[in-house]
C-alpha cells in the first residue's frame, strides 16, 4: 500500500465529499439491519398466534406494522445506498481527472532525454490505463471497503448479543477466510503488475507499427509485423490468464465457506431450539439473513483485494515517472528585462549522455541582438545541439548561455520561449486543422493573421487549393501534406508569433529552390531587427546570412561572410564548390 499513500493528498482533497458518504453507508448499512430483526419478530408473533398466546387480530396487526418497518427501511437503505453512491464515485471521477492532469502535467516538464528514454505508448498507458486501475481503487474499494467493515462492525456484535454461541459458531469460517485472502492477494498484486507491463508494451508496439504504417507497407512487412503481433498476443494471453487463475480461487472459495456458515446456522440453531437454549425458530431464520447480509461483503474481501492490488501495480508504475525531477527548472533570483536577442555561448561543452557522444567541444560564439547567422557543418556536427541550448531543452556541462548578457537560467521558461520562433527540424504537425496547426504560434490569432503567417511562409495558395482550405483536418503528424508543405506550415507557425529571435533548424530542406528564395525573402523581410540563426545544408539558404559558422565535430573552424568563406578553403568551400557543379 505503499505506493497508494501518494493519493492521500488527493482523498484530503474532496474528505468532506468522503466523509458525507461514510455517515450515509453507515446510514444505510444501519437501516439495512433492521428486516432480520422485523422478520424474527414477525416469526415470533405467528407462533404466539399458533400457541394462543394473542388473536388473530393482534397477530394481523403486529405483522402488518412489522412488514411496514420493513418496507419502509429497505427503502430509506436504498435511497441512502444511491446517494452513498453518488458521493463516493463521483469522488473516484474528480480524482481521476487531478490525477491525469498531475501526469500530464509532469510530462510536459520533463525534459527531452526523458522521452528519448521512455516510449510513447508507456507513456500513453500510464495516463490512461494505469490511471483507470487507481480510479478503481478511489471509487469502487473505498465504497465497498466501507460497506463491508460498517457492516461488520455493526452486525458482527449485534450476532453476538443476541445468541453469543450460534455467533460463534456462525463467525468461524472467517479466520480461515482471511488467511487465504492473505495468501492469494500477494499473487495478485506480482501478477497484475506484470499484466500492466504487458499492456505498455502493447500499447508501445501497435502505437509505433501504425505510426509507421508507411514503412510497414514500402517494405511489405505486414506478414513479419503480424507474427510480431501474434507473439506478443500470446503473451498477454499467458499473462492475463496467470492473473486470472488465482483471480478464479476467490469467488469459489467465498461462496463455500459462506456456504459452510448457513449449515452451521441451522445445524447447530436448530439442536439449540430443540434443547429450549433459544426461544424462537425467528432467530435462525434472523441468523440465515444475517449469514447472507454477510454473503457480498466477505465475497466482496476477494474482488477488493484485487482491485487494490492492481491499483497499487498500477500507482508503482505512475510514481515511476513522478518522482522523475525536471532537468531543466526554473531558478530566478530577479525578474529579467523583455529579451532583445543577444545570444552568447562562452566555452559551452555538451555531452550525450545516452550515446556518450561529445555534440559541442568549448564553443565560443556571439549573435549581436538584429543579426541574421547561419550555422552550418556535417551531420552531427552538433548544429542542433546549438538551438537545444538556446531554447534550453537541454544544459550545458559546461561554459555559459547568454542571452542579453544574461546567464540563460535567470530567464523564466515561459518568457524564453516565448521570445523564440523554433522551427525544428522535424516538421511536427497535429491531427487538427490546418488553421489551428498555424495558430499554435499565437492562441489568440485572427485568421487574418493566421492568412498573412501562411503567405509569408509561401503556402496560403497550397492551401487554398485543399477542398476545405484552412479547416482541412491533417493526419497524424500532418500525414495528409507532403514534406514541403509540413515544413512550409511549421515556419508559419514561427512566423505568426512574432518573436524576437528566429531559430530555423535545417526547415527548408523538402521545400524548391525557387519557394526557398521566396520564403527566405519573406523571412529577411520580417525578421528585420529580429536575431535569427538559421541551420541548413544549402548554400542557398546561409549565403545571404550576415554571419556564417562551420561547426566540425562540435567545435566552430569557420566564420565569416558567404564571399570570405568561398575564398577561403575548407569545409564552406568544398561545400560551395560541389553544390555548384551539382
Amino acid at each position: 500500500m505503499k505506493a497508494l499513500k501518494y493519493l492521500n493528498s488527493f482523498l484530503l482533497k474532496y474528505w468532506k465529499k468522503l466523509l458525507i458518504g461514510l455517515v450515509i453507508t453507515i446510514s444505510a448499512r444501519i437501516f439495512s439491519l433492521f428486516m432480520p430483526s422485523y422478520i424474527n419478530e414477525s416469526i415470533q408473533v405467528i407462533e404466539q398466534y399458533f400457541r394462543n398466546e394473542i388473536s388473530q387480530a393482534e397477530a394481523k396487526q403486529m405483522l402488518l406494522i412489522d412488514i411496514g418497518i420493513i418496507v419502509g427501511t429497505t427503502l430509506i437503505a436504498a435511497i441512502l445506498t444511491f446517494l452513498m453512491r453518488q458521493y463516493i464515485i463521483n469522488v473516484s471521477r474528480y480524482i481521476e481527472y487531478d490525477l491525469k492532469n498531475t501526469i500530464y502535467d509532469h510530462y510536459q516538464v520533463l525534459s527531452s532525454s526523458f522521452y528519448k528514454k521512455n516510449r510513447v505508448g508507456d507513456l500513453m498507458n500510464r495516463i490512461s490505463e494505469d490511471v483507470s486501475q487507481v480510479r478503481m481503487y478511489a471509487g469502487p474499494a473505498i465504497m465497498y471497503g466501507l460497506q463491508t467493515l460498517t457492516l461488520f462492525v455493526i452486525l458482527i456484535p449485534l450476532m453476538f448479543l443476541k445468541a453469543p454461541e450460534l455467533a460463534l459458531y456462525t463467525v468461524l469460517p472467517f479466520p480461515l477466510l482471511s488467511f487465504l485472502i492473505y495468501r492469494i492477494s500477494r499473487l495478485i498484486h506480482v501478477r497484475s503488475t506484470a499484466v500492466q507491463t504487458y499492456l505498455s508494451t502493447l500499447s508501445t508496439f501497435t502505437q509505433e507499427r501504425f505510426s509507421g504504417i508507411a514503412i510497414v507497407k514500402a517494405y511489405h512487412l505486414e506478414q513479419k509485423i503480424d507474427q510480431d503481433m501474434q507473439s506478443l498476443a500470446e503473451e498477454g494471453k499467458q499473462t492475463a490468464m496467470d492473473l486470472a487463475k488465482i483471480n478464479a480461487w476467490f469467488f469459489p472459495l467465498m461462496l463455500l465457506l459462506i456456504g459452510a456458515s448457513n449449515i452451521i446456522v441451522m445445524y447447530v440453531g436448530g439442536r439449540m431450539y430443540l434443547d429450549g437454549r433459544i426461544d424462537s425458530v425467528g432467530l435462525i431464520a434472523e441468523f440465515i439473513l444475517y449469514v447472507n447480509m454477510l454473503t457480498w461483503p466477505v465475497t466482496v474481501v476477494g474482488w477488493l483485494t484485487s482491485i487494490i492490488q492492481r491499483a497499487e501495480a498500477s500507482q508503482e508504475r505512475i510514481n515511476d515517472f513522478l518522482q522523475i525531477p525536471p532537468e531543466i527548472n526554473d531558478n530566478l533570483a530577479d525578474t529579467q528585462p523583455s529579451i532583445q536577442g543577444q545570444i552568447e555561448f562562452k566555452n559551452v561543452s555538451y555531452k550525450y549522455s545516452d550515446t556518450g557522444i561529445q555534440a559541442l567541444k568549448n564553443v565560443n560564439l556571439r549573435i549581436y541582438s538584429g543579426e541574421t547567422v547561419a550555422l552550418m557543418g556535417k551531420t552531427g556536427a552538433g548544429k542542433s545541439t546549438v538551438i537545444d541550448l538556446i531554447t534550453r531543452l537541454i544544459e550545458p556541462q559546461e561554459g555559459t548561455v547568454l542571452i542579453d548578457g544574461v546567464t540563460i537560467n535567470n530567464y523564466y521558461l515561459t518568457e524564453l520561449r516565448t521570445s523564440m520562433g523554433v522551427v525544428p527540424q522535424d516538421s511536427f504537425l497535429f491531427s487538427d486543422t490546418i488553421e489551428n496547426n498555424i495558430r499554435f504560434g499565437k492562441l489568440n490569432a485572427t485568421e487574418e493573421e493566421i492568412k498573412t503567417a501562411a503567405q509569408l511562409a509561401d503556402v496560403h495558395q497550397n492551401i487554398l487549393d485543399f477542398p476545405k482550405g484552412y479547416q482541412t483536418l491533417l493526419g497524424e503528424r500532418g500525414i495528409s501534406l507532403s514534406g514541403g508543405q509540413k515544413q512550409r506550415v511549421s515556419i508559419a507557425r514561427a512566423m505568426i508569433k512574432e518573436p524576437q529571435i528566429f531559430l530555423f533548424d535545417d526547415c527548408l530542406s523538402a521545400v524548391d529552390t525557387e519557394t526557398e528564395e521566396v520564403i527566405l525573402g519573406n523571412i529577411k523581410n520580417q525578421s528585420k531587427e529580429k536575431t535569427t540563426l538559421i541551420v541548413s545544408h544549402r548554400m542557398a539558404t546561409v549565403k545571404h546570412a550576415d554571419r556564417i559558422l562551420v561547426l566540425e565535430e562540435g567545435e566552430i573552424v569557420q566564420e565569416g561572410t558567404h564571399n570570405e568563406l568561398i575564398a577561403t578553403p575548407g569545409f564552406y568551400q568544398d561545400l560551395y564548390k560541389e553544390q555548384l557543379n551539382g
